[in-house]
């Protein structure tokens, strides 16, 4: 059970990078494949245990992988004569007849790694660029000589336990791309150390047993390999140093082609890991990577060899010890004086790093992932040639140290010291960087405003994202040079001025609190070429209104995220709405705009009113009606006593002959009707008596006095007495009983100077109009018999009658 548990985490990194070259190689295809007939079904980890009946013809990809799948018969793939890229990786799969391909003749891509396949049966089918059969359970390479036909294959995935000269040979003659080679756990009981040679491939990964010792004598030094990939190297407990993979070390002298080395998965002692350096030192590779590393026991010092190396890159990944009592200055005195351009150390718990003995040709470092502190580099002027330093995730917490670490390094034109602890203090006053640093990367620290009272003069990019930045102060450096600023997830509430940064192309200034944007930030930033400013809480108020217009006159390539991340988030109606779907008018936004507009409607709707006034004479009803209020209310006022006391008639009609038609036509129809008595001096003067008597009696024993004026009626000496008689009767009375009906207009020139008190009435009293409009009778006649109604009393009815 031990064993089975070390051989599992073994191989979980190469599980993992196993699927990285998948998914890479299934991108590449699909890219191939980008057109409109492309149709991918996924049904991997679905529980499956046969391939599914409902695939559409359509189908070019197909992934059933992570399943329970135990066997691929014909009739499942019969239907898919467009299928390319087949993935059953992850299943049970034990026995393998490539003939059931034979009418897939466009597929390119399987993949039937961890399964459990023990034999093959092949015939001439398809032509694979990508065939995959490791991590299976092959006691011999699973080669058939039909593989000899695929001369498009480009990628080959093994496993066997025995390796055989043989075995190898019905594929020497193709140029494969890449070959991975996945060893048994039982492999070097028959191992053949040359049965590789005949292998044609530019990359080689050999994946080795994780159970035991690393005891093989397998050549790896394929004469055509560039790059060789070595996994699961143990070796801790052999007396002579580990001398079975110091053998296959040395062998890759022999391949003066290769260039790229990589050794994953490594379980040794500190010895012998300076051993290995020291080893591929001495050989034609470039690039060196070594990662996932566990180092046991004490490191014995001695010398290094720096000499004679084609070695350009050398990488150091995941280093874990279970040494704490160790010299580690000679590791770093090791690596420090390396006379090589680029080096990686990450992930290893370094503490510190000294500066090379002498000029280094370092052109990039990279020590990420450790533990390094403000202490690094001090006064190191011997990486004056550094162009490229990277100490992301340390230990760093004072900006000043760092600032004063660059100025010994003239050549550095890029820094990465983000995801620190670093603080600046402006009161320190060290602010002087080295002048060549053209790219600074200060994210994830716990920087303030301060920061931009502290920056490179001449640098380009600038990323200062998730610290705890809330505005960007004035006065600042001026930045011209700088091109590129990342302050993305701190707290500004504004967007920067680009008077500051004159070159400004790109800012990505996302997930901060900016509310109110300017609307005129384009206009001042007319260099900006891309601009990220989504997930900010917007306030969509008129504030709001220009900053969006400008938006939608950008081009979405100009502002990423457009509209997606742009929303409202203020106020709460507006809340989540997208800021292209925020319309609000000019108009509610522009106050001197509201109140002219308003000035200008209420100036129309006047103008309207008026002419419709006009037009549909409502003055006249206005008057009518104001009279009729009047009228009601001065009979309310007076005591019905004093009214009934000698009163016999309504009202006394006094008319110009003239005009007596309308008056028996049209008013004493209309108000007789409603039981209104009225005096007219045809009926009620009482013979015997003089004209004028009669007409003082008659006003006196009437209500009211109605009198019809037109230019007749001024004509009428008659109507002059009793207008008189009326108007005497109104002041001696102390009541309003005077009802003047213009029949028809008086000009005033056509009133004689012996009417003064005519004049003076129409000038001072309200008279009713006759209107011309049949429409308009009704309401004259009901304000009319309004002004005259009143309740005689009977015995003044009686007396009347007798």
């Amino acid at each position: 059970m031990t064993k089975d548990k070390e051989s599992i985490t073994g191989s979980f990194y190469f599980v993992i990078f196993h699927f990285a070259i998948i998914f890479m190689l299934i991108f590449e295809i699909r890219i191939q494949l980008s057109n409109e007939s492309e149709f991918l079904v996924n049904r991997s980890k679905a529980g499956l245990f046969h391939v599914p009946k409902d695939l559409s013809l359509k189908t070019t990809i197909l992934d059933i992988s992570q399943n329970y799948i135990s066997e691929l018969q014909t009739s499942d793939i019969l239907s898919l004569s467009k299928l390319r890229i087949l993935i059953v990786s992850h299943n049970r799969i034990q026995f393998l007849d490539t003939s059931v391909f034979k009418f897939n003749q466009e597929l390119e891509y399987l993949d039937l790694s961890h399964n459990e396949l023990g034999k093959i049966s092949c015939h001439p089918t398809v032509n694979l660029k990508h065939l995959d059969l490791s991590f299976n359970a092959f006691d011999d390479l699973p080669i058939c000589k039909e593989f000899g036909n695929m001369s498009q294959l480009e990628f080959l995935g093994l496993s066997a336990t025995h390796l055989q000269t043989s075995s190898v040979l019905p594929i020497a003659p193709l140029h494969i791309r890449k070959v991975l080679l996945v060893l048994g756990d039982t492999y070097g009981e028959k191992e053949d150390p040359k049965s590789l040679q005949n292998l044609n491939t530019e990359s080689l990964h050999i994946v080795f047993p994780r159970t035991k010792e690393f005891s093989f004598t397998l050549d790896v030094s394929v004469s055509t390999a560039v790059s060789l990939e070595l996994s699961n190297i143990k070796c801790i407990l052999d007396d002579n140093g580990c001398s079975y993979f110091q053998n296959v070390l040395s062998k890759l002298q022999k391949n003066s082609r290769l260039s790229n080395l990589t050794l994953n998965n490594i379980e040794t002692t500190w010895s012998f890991f300076i051993t290995i350096l020291q080893l591929v030192w001495h050989t034609s590779i470039e690039y060196f990577s070594i990662s996932n590393v566990k180092l046991q026991g004490y490191l014995t010092l001695r010398y290094f060899d720096y000499y004679d190396t084609s070695l350009k890159a050398l990488s150091i990944h995941h280093v874990v010890s279970d040494v704490f009592s160790l010299s580690q200055s000679y590791i770093y005195e090791v690596i420090s004086n390396m006379n090589i351009q680029n080096v990686t150390v990450s992930g290893t718990h370094m503490v510190h790093m000294v500066c090379p003995s002498q000029i280094s040709p370092f052109l990039y470092l990279d020590f990420s992932n450790n533990l390094l502190t403000d202490l690094v580099f001090k006064n190191c002027g011997t990486l004056a040639k550094l162009e490229t330093l990277n100490l992301r995730m340390n230990q760093l917490k004072n900006l000043a140290s760092i600032v004063n670490m660059t100025k010994e390094m003239k050549s550095l034109q890029q820094l990465d010291i983000s995801q620190n602890s670093l603080k600046y203090d402006e009161n320190e006053g060290n602010c002087a960087w080295t002048r060549s640093l053209l790219s600074l990367n200060m994210s994830s620290n716990i920087l303030t405003d301060s920061v931009f009272r502290c920056l490179p003069p001449k640098v380009k990019v600038l990323d200062l994202h998730n610290n705890r930045i809330r505005k960007i102060p004035k006065p600042i450096m001026e930045l011209e040079a700088l091109q590129e600023l990342n302050v993305a997830s701190n707290s500004l509430a504004h967007l920067p001025d680009c008077g500051t940064f004159s070159s400004l192309s790109v800012l990505i200034i996302d997930s901060n609190s900016i509310s109110n944007p300017s609307g005129d930030f384009f206009q001042s930033c007319q260099k900006i070429k891309s601009i990220r400013a989504g997930n900010n809480p917007f306030q969509c108020t008129c504030e709001l209104r220009e900053f969006v217009q400008s938006l939608g006159q950008v081009s979405s390539e100009v502002v990423e995220g457009w509209p997606d991340s742009y929303k409202c988030d203020y106020p709460e109606n507006y809340k989540g709405t997208p800021l292209k779907d925020f319309h609000v008018s000019q108009l509610s936004c522009n106050t001197t705009l509201l109140l002219v507009t308003v000035g200008v409607t209420v100036l129309g709707l006047t103008v309207i009113v008026t002419a419709l006034c006009i037009y549909f004479d409502l003055p006249w009803y206005l008057r009518m009606m104001c009279q009729w209020t009047q009228t009601r209310r001065r009979a309310r006022n007076t005591p019905l006593e004093e009214l009934q006391r000698t009163l016999q008639f309504h009202a006394f009609i006094s008319y110009s002959g003239h005009d007596s038609a309308w008056v028996k036509s049209e008013l004493l129809p209309n108000l007789e009707k409603e039981d209104i008595r009225i005096c007219l001096h045809e009926r009620n003067f009482v013979p015997g008596k003089s004209i004028v008597e009669n007409i003082i009696n008659c006003i006196e024993k009437s209500y009211k006095s109605i009198f019809v004026l037109s230019p007749n009626f001024v004509q009428s000496e008659w109507c002059h007495y009793e207008l008189y008689f009326a108007h005497h009767n109104l002041f001696h009375e102390a009541f309003d009983n005077l009802i003047l009906i213009l029949l028809e207009p008086i000009p005033q020139y056509s009133i004689p100077s012996s009417y003064h008190k005519l004049k003076n009435l129409m000038a001072q009293r309200t008279y009713l109009e006759w209107p011309k409009e049949k429409s308009k009778h009704g309401l004259f006649w009901a304000n009319l018999r309004a002004s005259i109604n009143i309740k005689l009393m009977e015995q003044a009815k009686k007396i009347d009658h007798t």
